[in-house]
């Protein structure tokens, strides 16, 4: 997954890498990200839609406030990205409309 974001880290921070998948692609984050911030760096635009129009959304505030950052991580659906650490072999995918909260698959209200 080519990396077209603007997304840009802090300097002086332990450059310590993990793989994470994006969309089922490889990608190499800090291991001190965030599911959040690996969505922004792998340029994953929107990450989820809304389920009554299907606007395309995307991490906003990262810090826990807005809901905006809702991604599915390791198949559980409805996750606060931002509030999430990255680890070795996450697996991480868009959100498109509203979900179970059981993660039995997507429901589409568009």
């Amino acid at each position: 997954m080519p990396n077209a974001s603007p997304f840009e880290r802090l300097p002086n921070r332990s450059r310590a890498q993990v793989t994470v998948f994006v969309e089922d692609e490889p990608v190499e984050v800090c291991a001190h990200d965030s599911a959040a911030a690996a969505v922004l760096a792998a340029g994953l635009l929107p990450s989820r839609t809304t389920p009554a129009d299907a606007s395309p959304r995307a991490p906003y505030c990262l810090m826990g406030v807005c809901f905006e950052c809702l991604i599915e991580i390791d198949g559980a659906p409805n996750q606060q990205g931002c509030m999430i650490p990255v680890r070795d072999g996450m697996r991480i995918r868009r959100q498109c409309g509203a979900r179970d909260m059981h993660g039995e698959g997507a429901h589409d209200h568009a």
